[in-house]
């Protein structure tokens, strides 16, 4: 799950702490499609073939990273060994295999003694630590299969710096080839920890010693591989920290192996190599670790919270043959979990909307039966496994939100999200999921059909708490009225400018609303007074605030989701108040800086 760490690694988030750790995100398993274990003479699979579906299994990091008493009883990261991860599987096999979890991940740390030393072998690969892993790697992949279940591992991005040996380590099946061979004459180093030298995939024997590396993990047995520290990413940006050619090399030697291995990439991925991450892998990171690295396993404000705002721009990358990461799933341990049960319910509904991988990291022997009940609701597994797109937001990123997606058979996924410290009523209305009228709700978390709903549902939620439902809509489809940004009847002010877009559905869009810019949109014609949900079709490459206004009345800021880029159009829905006939509607920056707007689109009935 989490950003791994070779020799020294930070202790993700914003956090500067350096930690002695190997630190590893999750290895994770594929799809829920393959269930059945691999007999190790399977045919290559594309990256579309290995992940179906979002990966469902367990990770050994949360537990490793925690300060939970008890956990590393052999000093920080200590936990994982053989008998733990034996114990985890048998537990995941009995509870919650028929549920479609399928992986057991190895993170880092297994070719590592509790002091975090490593040992490798005669070819510079990687060697598990004989008091952490008595049995080999191999055995411990056959224990996981004998289970019906699959074996995950991990390694850290780049020739790791205790593998060099002086330049002299011959690489496995590569006559003529050594260390030296493989990286750069300046020993300049690579990954989120600096922990290993950047390997030059200029001379082919790079690409031998990948190959050597995936073809020792195909013959013990493993189906997938978390490959960590990777950038642009994990905090690290610049050409030594590219390792596009890394990732790449490994999909090639995975396929080469003709064994199938789901290929996870980690941590904080950059977006703006998205393309790269799809074509080479099965799915990548877009946040830092979830976990909180203190007393418990993880915390609501460090880091769970970061994902409502961090996953919208990713939305679009995801589906078959690749997905967005959002991390370990920790919900089923109570206290150990550190978050309340409002908390942990919405942590599980996002993972399941955004079809993130549903990897938990919590113990297994020791789920309570709130927990259980989050991680076995057939109802909420089926969303995120479905066919459907994942959800996005539908209003701004305001304390109070509503996901939604619409399914295949004309239905709707829709999640309420109150993410502030204080309970408040959260809203889905209707039109935002472009119908109007009746519509059927049924309550995915208690099983509940909830009866028939006009015009949207409302409900009161605790602090950080959620509900989930599936919408049948009943009434009839919206028809809107579409009003271009850079239109000549609006007004510009402050610097506000007309500008060019390829991506906005006329070419053009108004930008430059930072410190005072302001669009205001005339003659917005509506035929009844009322609250209408605007449709606001924007473009930010990192997620700004805009005060929205009518007719010049009071104005209510909304914070507006990263469309990933300065090149891609989202749009949300923010209600307005207007009267009959023509209105005015307006987005000032104010002090700070506002969204790009290509367009608003408004309903022609309230």
């Amino acid at each position: 799950m989490r950003s791994p760490s070779y020799s020294v690694m930070p202790v993700r988030g914003l956090r500067s702490l350096v930690v002695l750790v190997l630190a590893a995100g999750l290895a994770t398993a594929a799809p829920a499609a393959q269930a059945q274990p691999d007999d190790g003479n399977a045919t290559p699979a594309s990256p579309a073939t290995a992940a179906a579906k979002p990966y469902m299994g367990w990770s050994s990091w949360s537990m490793q990273s925690s300060k939970y008493p008890g956990l590393n009883p052999n000093g920080d990261y200590s936990y994982l060994t053989e008998a733990n991860v034996l114990k985890q599987t048998d537990a995941l096999a009995t509870k919650l295999k028929r549920f479609g979890y399928e992986y057991i991940n190895i993170d880092a740390g297994w070719w590592r003694n509790y002091a975090w030393t490593p040992e490798f072998d005669e070819y510079g690969r990687q060697k598990a630590d004989p008091v952490r892993f008595p049995s080999g790697m191999k055995a411990v992949a056959d224990h996981i299969h004998s289970k019906g279940l699959k074996a995950g591992i991990y390694l850290p991005v780049g020739l790791e710096k205790e593998a060099y040996g002086g330049g002299k380590v011959p690489i496995w099946n590569a006559e003529g080839c050594s260390t030296a061979d493989i990286v750069y004459d300046d020993l300049r180093t690579t990954n989120g920890w600096d922990s290993a030298y950047k390997i030059d995939f200029s001379d082919p024997c790079a690409q031998k010693y990948i190959d050597s590396q995936a073809r020792m993990f195909a013959d013990w047995g493993y189906d997938f591989l978390k490959l960590d520290g990777v950038g642009p990413g994990s905090f690290k940006s610049g050409e030594n920290y590219d390792n596009v050619a890394d990732v790449a090399a490994w999909q090639k030697a995975i396929s080469a192996t003709g064994r199938p291995i789901h290929l996870e990439l980690s941590w904080s991925l950059d977006i703006g190599h998205a393309d790269d991450w799809k074509k080479h892998s099965n799915g990548w990171r877009v946040d830092t670790d979830v976990e909180c690295y203190c007393n418990t396993l993880v915390s609501w404000e460090n880091s769970v919270d970061d994902r409502w705002d961090d996953t919208p721009a990713w939305t679009r990358h995801a589906g078959p043959g690749g997905w967005n990461d959002l991390d370990s799933l920790d919900v089923g341990n109570g206290e150990m979990d550190g978050l309340t049960k409002a908390e942990r319910q919405s942590y599980a509904t996002l993972w399941a909307i955004a079809k993130s991988p549903l990897y938990t990291g919590d113990d297994v022997t020791k789920l309570d039966s709130y927990g259980l009940s989050l991680l076995t609701n057939r109802e909420v597994i089926a969303v995120n496994q479905g066919d459907a797109p994942p959800a996005r937001p539908v209003t701004p990123s305001d304390p109070q939100q509503v996901w939604a997606s619409k399914n295949q058979d004309g239905t709707y996924t829709v999640a309420l999200f109150n993410l502030a410290d204080r309970p408040a009523s959260v809203t889905a209305d209707w039109p935002t999921l472009g119908f109007t009228g009746k519509a059927a709700v049924r309550d995915l978390w208690n099983h509940e059909n909830l009866g028939t709903h006009r015009n949207g549902i409302t409900q009161a939620l605790p602090a950080h708490g959620s509900r989930l439902f599936k919408v049948t809509p009943r009434g009839d489809a919206l028809t809107w009225t579409g009003i271009e940004a850079e239109s000549s009847a609006n007004t510009l002010g402050g610097n506000a400018s007309v500008a060019d877009c390829a991506a906005c559905s006329d070419g053009h869009k108004v930008g430059n609303l930072y410190t005072g810019g302001k669009l205001t949109i005339n003659k917005v014609v509506v035929d009844k007074a009322g609250t209408y949900q605007i449709k606001v079709a924007y473009v930010s490459g990192d997620a700004r605030s805009a005060d929205v206004s009518a007719n010049g009345g009071g104005a209510t800021r909304h914070k507006f989701p990263s469309t990933g880029d300065w090149s891609t159009v989202n749009g949300v829905y923010v209600p307005v108040t207007l009267k009959a006939g023509s209105n005015t509607i307006t987005f000032d920056s104010g002090s700070g800086y506002a969204p790009d707007i290509d367009r608003i689109d408004v309903p022609k009935s309230s």
